[in-house]
């Protein structure tokens, strides 16, 4: 029986200007996409046999790999496809950026706005004035290289202005209003229902045609005042809910998962 994934393996040009290791890194892009993989991936040893190069060569090529967030590849263990799925708990504050770099993905934040607005729909959903100041977070959050979610939040300035000298590059929310406001939300409410993706937002996330746009609009308090209100959109064809029913009839316990190679 053939090693795991040896068939269809690319033919090196040793004379190109394009270093090796990118050529075996694109030649197993391209055998991840055409699914050779899918029973496991193979390791270095035989990824150097297969390719005839040298180790380093191979880990180059891994640690690239490593970084989209499709393999895990670590000194003295087996290179192994990534998970496919990160869960997380919709019953609790629980932080999407936890999740993803739980599950050894490369989670980072592209801040697309950090100011202080005035916005009077949000403000109403706060319980506070309509013309109540609001710090204005707004972040492109990627699983690996690939975009998850456009994500939105609003905070009341009075408790949230120090978060406009945090840096939110590889970071959650919820850290840093921790780490510079000492507040820490002891509750919410949360709500994912389906929408219909514009062409900019499809854009922007890499929407797949196909696929579809969900809506997760959250309200977070502390002690019972209301002092976040998120709107993140979530590619549908990296995020399912999920719900685990109590036996005992006494609840109903239910999870939410980002998929991807790729709060």
């Amino acid at each position: 029986m053939a090693a795991a994934g040896s068939q269809r393996v690319g033919r090196l040009d040793r004379s190109s200007v394009t270093p090796l290791w990118q050529q075996v890194l694109a030649d197993l892009r391209q055998r991840l996409a055409d699914g050779v993989f899918a029973e496991a991936f193979p390791g270095e040893l035989a990824l150097v046999r297969q390719y005839g190069v040298s180790r380093h060569t191979v880990r180059e090529a891994l640690r690239h790999l490593r970084d989209e967030g499709t393999v895990t590849a670590t000194r003295g263990r087996k290179p192994q496809l990534a998970s496919a799925e990160v869960e997380q708990p919709l019953g609790a504050l629980a932080s999407l950026f936890a999740s993803v770099e739980g599950r050894g993905l490369g989670q980072r934040s592209v801040v697309r706005q950090l100011d202080v607005r005035a916005d009077g729909v949000v403000a109403t959903r706060l319980g506070l004035e309509e013309s109540a100041p609001l710090v204005y977070l707004e972040r492109l959050r990627l699983a690996g290289d690939e975009p998850l979610a456009l994500d939105r939040a609003w905070l009341p300035a009075d408790a949230a202005a120090p978060l406009l000298n945090a840096d939110f590059t590889h970071t959650a929310l919820y850290d840093e209003l921790a780490a510079h406001c000492d507040i820490r939300l002891t509750s919410g409410r949360e709500q994912v229902r389906a929408v219909l993706a514009t062409q900019g937002e499809r854009r922007l996330l890499h929407l797949p045609p196909t696929a579809a746009l969900l809506l997760v609009e959250r309200i977070g308090c502390l002690h019972g005042r209301p002092l976040e209100f998120r709107h993140t959109l979530v590619r549908g064809d990296r995020f399912a809910v999920t719900a685990q029913l109590d036996s005992r009839g006494t609840g109903l316990s239910v999870a939410r998962r980002a998929t991807g190679p790729s709060t």
